[in-house]
């Protein structure tokens, strides 16, 4: 169950977009919500970037507009999300108070005309963002139709890292609550290298920039300081929403998708009821919903297995990529169900109209500029009947996976800091890499944080995790020793909280969980590769380490560790082991690596099929329900049998899923593990 005990916001799978009815004269309004029953649309979110039409000068409110439109949504059965419009503080409010505007890192302050262009240190936008939210509130909270807040948008999105004076101090405000004194931080951030000794909090800056590499600890520092200050400033508008519309629930949109990575989200689920999400694909990735398919399982493991929302995805082009590629036919009703089969319990878009003037005028809607009669808008009302027919899948999980991923966001800020031994290897990388081998065999994964319970899982992969919780060699060895099969990579467990390397050998946090002592990182030049004995390709990184109380069962034949072990095993009682891989493997390697470490621990497919046939289940108190997305060019079996909800017919086992197409089997038993 989701952990807001209230009603959720729609009856059956929330559909719908950002609304944006100011941008369009009055008269058109009664055509949109017409469409909108047209296409089975049940929910938008209102008012995200209206601060100015809502508040033209400080002190004067014109609520007409909102007044009418959420009376006609009303009439209608639409419901609505209501945004407080930080994410676009007025140009009176810039134009009063310029110090709010950001600064970065080199000193320069951006100016007003866009969207998110404030400080979140500023107790101005504080203030005002507060103020606007507790009128916003008092006035609209009872409203018949709002049924849920939309705090901000995007946070953190434009105006993640600010280097001001504001900041500064809030900054040294930061370190002061964080550490005893000015001395403990001088030996957290190894200031007596490079001669950077602070004598007192107040002559610490932001790591603005400076001659040569900034310090590593300070970096890190501010990444969370950074991270921690948007979580402030949500709980701020939160707070004054709860206190006047308790019985409201609360979200906010993530970004959980490609590199952003601005928010520890698990700090601000906290102070949510309702975890949303936006999520865009790579147009050019030809395996853009493998990213799909690891972001929205991220997601579902920030909101704890909770069903969560899809707050925006596109229905076709987005407009700010290198190349706005256009979705193919059928793809939007496929990206769509990939949400819903992995957690999500509403469905919509940025934005329902497609606007006709401003900077994201070539971005898709759900009305695109050609209007009602097309392609593109059939497609629409198609998703919204199917997404009816799903109704009864609402409230339903996704079914625990017996294969624990996890990430830490704070570990990927210190994994990518400056002057480490080399530029290619990136966070994501790996965790990309290892999510998309389970995909294409078929195993269910959650995608969990760092910190979360391992209780329940036979197999823990920890990719590329640098920086690693104090407490989780305890916890995976845990896990080892009921039987479970852990497997650790190259670049984990390094360094402690502060960024300071953990000594005695790589991987200290981790040694002697894998029974291996690394005395040297040895990567590889740009394009390098190197064989390993069992056949398999490493990439970009190896490592020089002995074996000392683990099975070596491959080494490196060539390259600068030629000899040495490249893939270990530490075997304990009763079957469990921990796994080190001390390079990153192809594709190919990649996949046959896990293959290994699933027949040890047992795990087979969620429904033995072909590559190229996403299949996950969601299980409730009524039943069960198996969803088959085919990303192939071809028809493909499904050995599963049930009644399909996307097309109406019944499905025998090795009956076909379409090319690009997609079944939802109502199999009608919940299926226990």
């Amino acid at each position: 169950m989701s952990r807001w005990t209230g009603p959720w916001p729609t009856d059956g799978i929330a559909f719908g977009a950002d609304y944006n009815p100011e941008q369009w004269p009055e008269e058109v309004w009664a055509d949109d919500v017409a469409l909108m029953r047209e296409a089975g649309v049940t929910l938008v979110s209102l008012g995200i970037f209206s601060w100015g039409q809502l508040e033209p000068a400080e002190g004067q409110f014109d609520f007409g507009w909102l007044d009418r439109i959420l009376d006609l949504l009303h009439e209608s059965g639409i419901r609505v999300d209501l945004a407080t419009p930080s994410a676009a503080p007025p140009v009176w409010l810039h134009l009063a108070h310029p110090e709010m505007l950001p600064v970065d890192a080199d000193g320069l302050r951006f100016t007003h005309g866009s969207r998110e262009s404030w400080c979140v240190s500023s107790p101005v936008i504080r203030e005002h963002a507060t103020r606007i939210a507790r009128v916003l509130a008092e006035r609209y909270g009872h409203h018949p139709a709002v049924a849920m807040w939309h705090v901000s948008n995007e946070l953190a999105c434009h105006n993640g890292r600010c280097y001001c004076d504001v900041s500064a101090a809030a900054f040294r405000d930061w370190l002061g609550k964080e550490y005893p004194d000015v001395d403990a931080l001088n030996l957290a951030w190894g200031t007596a290298f490079w001669g950077q000794r602070y004598s007192s909090f107040e002559q610490i800056l932001p790591p603005r920039r400076t001659t040569t590499i900034p310090n590593p600890g300070q970096r890190l520092d501010f990444e969370r300081f950074s991270s921690d200050a948007f979580v402030a400033h949500l709980e701020a508008e939160a707070a004054v929403l709860r206190e006047v519309t308790p019985h409201l629930p609360v979200t906010t949109n993530y970004m959980v998708m490609g590199d952003f990575h601005q928010i520890d989200y698990t700090q601000t689920t906290p102070l949510i009821d309702i975890v949303s999400n936006d999520h865009y694909l790579a147009a050019e990735d030809p395996r853009g919903w493998a990213e799909l398919a690891f972001s929205a399982d991220r997601v579902r493991g920030v909101a704890g297995g909770d069903p969560w929302v899809l707050m925006e995805h596109s229905t076709s082009a987005v407009n700010w990529q290198p190349r706005n590629l256009a979705k193919q036919p059928g793809q939007l009703l496929r990206n769509s169900l990939q949400h819903v089969a992995r957690g999500a319990d509403g469905v919509l878009f940025f934005q329902w109209r497609q606007s006709r003037a401003g900077a994201e005028k070539y971005h898709s809607g759900m009305v695109p500029h050609a209007g009602a009669d097309s392609e593109l808008f059939r497609e629409v009302a198609h998703l919204g009947a199917t997404l009816g027919r799903l109704a009864e899948v609402r409230g339903s999980l996704v079914e625990k996976a017996r294969v624990a991923l996890l990430w830490d966001t704070q570990a990927w800020w210190a994994s990518e800091l400056e002057a480490h031994p080399t530029v290619d290897l990136h966070y994501l990388d790996l965790p990309r890499a290892l999510h998309g081998a389970l995909l294409d065999a078929g195993v269910a994964v959650d995608v969990v944080p760092a910190t979360a319970d391992l209780d329940g899982y036979d197999v823990v992969l920890v990719p590329t995790l640098y920086l690693a919780p104090a407490d989780l060699s305890d916890r995976l060895s845990a896990v080892v020793a009921r039987g479970g099969q852990v497997l650790v990579s190259y670049f984990s467990g390094i360094v402690d909280e502060h960024d300071r390397v953990l000594l005695g050998g790589y991987p200290g946090a981790f040694r002697d969980l894998l029974g291996v002592r690394g005395e040297e990182f040895a990567p590889l030049r740009e394009g390098g590769s190197v064989r390993l004995s069992d056949g398999s390709t490493g990439l970009v990184w190896t490592e020089r380490l002995t074996a000392d109380d683990a099975e070596v069962l491959a080494t490196y034949t060539d390259g600068p560790s030629a000899g040495g072990p490249a893939l270990t095993r530490r075997t304990a009682d009763g079957g469990g082991a921990a796994w080190y891989l001390s390079t990153r493997l192809d594709t190919a390697s990649t996949a046959a690596l896990v293959e290994r470490v699933l027949e040890a621990a047992g795990v087979s497919p969620l429904v033995a099929g072909p590559g190229g046939l996403e299949v996950v289940r969601r299980v409730g108190e009524s039943g069960s329900w198996l969803f088959a997305i085919n990303h192939t060019d071809t028809d493909l079996p499904l050995q599963a049998t049930g009644d399909d909800l996307v097309g109406g017919a019944a499905h025998a086992a090795g009956d076909l899923v379409p090319a690009r197409g997609v079944k939802v089997l109502r199999e009608g038993v919940v299926i226990e593990r």
